[in-house]
């Protein structure tokens, strides 16, 4: 069997503060995109619900339209009822005739009367409907010229960082391969904690250089001998001395 290679504290604290370097220049990369994507998918999802909403009121005013359409209908079948029953009028035989031809040209003359009042009301929706359509435009218009901003914006930091956004995300797994399984874990479960992403950090004017908390001489002391993993008592950050942080740089 393989003998498994043991890293002394000096190797795993040189390992863990190259990490901590390619982690950095990645969240400087991740800054300077700041919100601009989750703002550029926002946008975009609006932009997709604003299209639904515009699609669904063109359906409804195709809608109206078809009704208004049945309704002229309507009217024209009326009229062509009450001129037929006027005609049949002129030779009635006797008064019940009469009264009866007489209770269908009023029942199609209310039904005129009432195809002209859907008529009115629907075009009066339609109106509505063509108000909400023009607002929904406009608001698509204006979401997507903000879109198109954001996006350029977006696209120039990218090109301008790709390059170097891939090579640290791929020196990131070689860095994280160099640590060990338990000291990973913690590295990045301190990370989570602080919202500037730093683990590591180095002793810097007698104090922690993540939570400026006093690093006692006798510790200072002990972190410079390197042979075993301090953390600052206040923050719990993994100290390094400066001479050791400043040996170590990334490209």
């Amino acid at each position: 069997m393989a003998a498994v290679k043991e890293f002394s504290v000096e190797e795993k604290l040189t390992s863990l503060v190259r990490l901590q370097k390619i982690d950095s220049k990645l969240d400087e990369i991740h800054v300077l995109k700041g919100e601009l994507p989750m703002e550029v998918k926002d946008l975009e999802d609006e932009i997709e619900g604003l299209h639904a909403r515009q699609t669904r009121v063109e359906e409804e005013i195709n809608g109206i339209t078809e009704f208004i359409d049945l309704r002229k209908e309507g009217i024209k079948e009326a009229k062509a009822l009450i001129e037929k029953y006027e005609k049949q009028s002129e030779n009635v035989k006797n008064s019940r005739e009469f009264e009866a031809i007489n209770k269908e040209i009023e029942m199609q003359q209310l039904e005129e009367k009432l195809c002209e009042k859907h008529i009115k009301d629907a075009n009066e929706e339609i109106g509505e409907k063509a108000r909400q359509l023009e607002i929904a435009k406009r608001a698509v218009s204006t979401k997507e010229a903000n879109l198109s901003g954001k996006k350029s914006e977006l696209e120039k930091i990218i090109s301008e960082t790709e390059k170097e956004e891939k090579h640290f995300s791929k020196d990131i797994e070689s860095a994280r391969a160099h640590v060990e399984e338990r000291l990973l874990v913690g590295y990045d479960r301190i990370r989570n904690n602080y919202r500037n992403g730093l683990a590591v950090v180095a002793v810097e004017r007698d104090s922690c250089g993540g939570c400026f908390h006093a690093i006692p001489p006798q510790k200072q002391s002990e972190i410079k001998l390197r042979k075993k993993i301090m953390v600052c008592e206040n923050c719990g950050r993994i100290l390094v001395d400066a001479e050791l942080n400043d040996g170590i740089e990334v490209k």
